[in-house]
């Protein structure tokens, strides 16, 4: 496991969010990314998560609700690399999933565009 502190690894988050296109990045409504230690315990190794409606089905009705949320997991992130160079990539490669998500991007088109 690679020791990333709380602050470097939101760094590490922010640095992923970061590399989004400019044109992806300001579409972006209404979701807040958070870093949390550990994902639900029926899904220990769950890397991030995406909670809310993607952009692809909000409609008229879509009006005064609570953000999204986008959580990425620190704990499992660590435990599954052995490098930091690791981390960063498995770091982008979560932020960039869930990102894909709120765009209303399901697995199966992540997968075949190769973010897997």
């Amino acid at each position: 496991m690679v020791d990333v502190t709380p602050a470097e690894f939101e760094e590490l988050v922010a640095d992923a969010l970061d590399q989004i296109p400019e044109q992806l990045g300001r579409l972006m409504r209404n979701v807040a990314v958070v870093v949390e230690e550990e994902p639900p315990e029926d899904d220990p190794e769950l890397l991030g998560l995406y909670e809310g409606t993607p952009l692809t089905e909000r409609g008229e009705w879509y009006t005064g609700v609570l953000p999204d949320k986008i959580s990425v997991f620190r704990g499992p992130l660590l435990r599954m690399c052995e490098t930091r160079e690791e981390v960063v990539e498995e770091v982008l490669v979560t932020v960039v999933h869930e990102v894909a998500h709120h765009f209303g991007i399901d697995d199966d088109r992540l997968h075949e565009l190769g973010w897997e």
